[in-house]
């Protein structure tokens, strides 16, 4: 995507927290969910407008990044840089690299200044990222249950409702034994665990148990620092592993794939910056003949929106963690996304992100609002 754009002539920006209940608690290895505290990022600039959605978590359990101190960086740190003159969202990263860290604040404006700019251009996610489909396949993501019957219903409700690929959250005392049952009933499902950074080295002979399942890959097994033990891993499984909380950024990208820790890569925007540099790593990942897919964070539908677009790339070889809008919330803060029966949703093609926001959906759901205007 070439830096040929005008710069954004940003008048205000809203900073809108939201809370947004979840049809169903949501467990991992690093804590349970039962709603969504969102930050959204809403750019008012003349006769165009942008949205972009922080996915940091409303606890530093996922990463360090948290929804509170999210809205505290980008009002203290982030936006004086931004406002203090005009650019483009190509040129965010950089005004911002002086603030270390922070890559989900920073990727959620850089989400709202390009859905402004694209707006104005009367352009896509999909045309600006270099989408090459119009819709893509959808996965699921199974949370850890509470029995294993429990797992085997909810996995035949999410069969039935048509998604194509089932992912099983693991945890120690909670992965040989659900995936043997999900096996067992469902048959050569298309299926992946996800463990969440919630084993050790020392774990790598048990992890070797899932081998004889045939899973597509597991996810992040290890804690995101230790790449190193990654590749160690990789030589004792045989069942593919795909990093996913390690990769923070193209660089980092490319040093995992030369080490051999991973084989496949989860490329999530808010994780590795914004969506200009999930691309970067989505190209870098080609090159290298490395397979990806688009990982989830519970987003709302501005969220939601955006990764159908990247998920269009033509790396993204495997189905995503992309659902439907009724997989997580009753009522959305867009029209909603829906399943269709071959397993696939819709990419947006409208201007920006594709979608139009429900702007009445989310003052009923807003804590706080907050104005910030340049100068």
């Amino acid at each position: 995507m070439e830096n040929v754009a005008a710069p954004v002539a940003v008048e205000a920006v809203e900073l809108i927290r939201i809370h947004l209940p979840l049809v169903a608690p949501f467990r991992t290895s690093f804590g349970t969910e039962t709603r969504r505290d969102v930050l959204l990022v809403h750019v008012l600039a003349g006769d165009t407008e942008g949205w972009g959605e922080c996915v940091a978590m409303q606890e530093p359990l996922y990463s360090s990044e948290y929804v509170a101190a999210a809205q505290r960086v980008v009002m203290d740190h982030l936006l004086p840089r931004l406002l203090a003159e005009p650019v483009t969202a190509q040129q965010v990263a950089r005004v911002l690299e002086p603030v270390r860290g922070h890559r989900m604040a920073k990727a959620a404006l850089e989400a709202a200044w390009l859905d402004a700019q694209l707006r104005r251009e009367n352009r896509s996610f999909a045309q600006a990222l270099g989408a090459v489909r119009d819709r893509v396949p959808s996965g699921v993501s199974v949370g850890i249950m509470a029995s294993i019957p429990e797992l085997l219903d909810a996995v035949a409700g999410y069969r039935e409702q048509g998604y194509v690929r089932i992912k099983l959250k693991i945890e120690p005392g909670w992965d040989v034994e659900p995936v043997r049952a999900v096996r067992e009933r469902f048959g050569d499902i298309p299926l992946q665990v996800d463990a969440n950074t919630a084993y050790t080295l020392d774990d790598a002979q048990h992890l070797a148990r899932l081998d004889e399942f045939g899973l597509l890959l597991i996810e992040q097994p290890l804690p995101e620092e230790q790449v190193l033990a990654h590749a160690k891993l990789a030589r004792t499984v045989r069942t593919p592993i795909c990093l996913d909380e390690s990769i923070v950024s193209a660089v980092v990208a490319a040093e995992a794939i030369e080490m051999q820790a991973c084989s496949i890569v989860n490329i999530k925007p808010g994780r590795a910056g914004g969506y200009l540099e999930a691309t970067r790593i989505h190209d870098l990942c080609v090159d290298r003949g490395v397979a990806v897919w688009c990982g989830g964070m519970l987003e709302t539908g501005i969220g939601r929106a955006a990764n159908l677009a990247l998920a269009a790339l033509p790396g993204f070889t495997l189905p995503g963690d992309t659902s439907a809008s009724d997989r997580y919330f009753r009522e959305d803060v867009t029209a909603p996304f829906v399943l269709a029966r071959d397993g696939t949703i819709a990419v947006p093609t409208g201007a920006g992100i594709g979608v139009e926001v429900r702007r009445d959906v989310i003052d009923g759901l807003a804590t706080s609002t907050e104005t910030v205007r340049p100068g």
